[in-house]
């Protein structure tokens, strides 16, 4: 067998690999949907009252 018909057999249309990019960025995509409709980050510990220390933020209205 040579190396030619070796290559050839081994081959990946590409349409295979234009369908797998398509089928991952769909998937990341739903994922990422999926993540933000079920997380609830107005839920978070925060700070209640005013810290003094610089970088010390609290929730700009806070819901629990």
């Amino acid at each position: 067998m040579t190396t030619q018909a070796k290559q050839a057999g081994m081959r990946i249309p590409k349409w295979i690999w234009a369908a797998l990019v398509v089928a991952v960025f769909c998937g990341a995509n739903a994922h990422l949907v999926y993540v933000a409709i079920t997380s609830q980050p107005q839920c978070l510990d925060h700070l209640k009252e005013r810290g003094d220390e610089p970088g010390a933020f609290r929730a700009a209205s806070p819901s629990c």
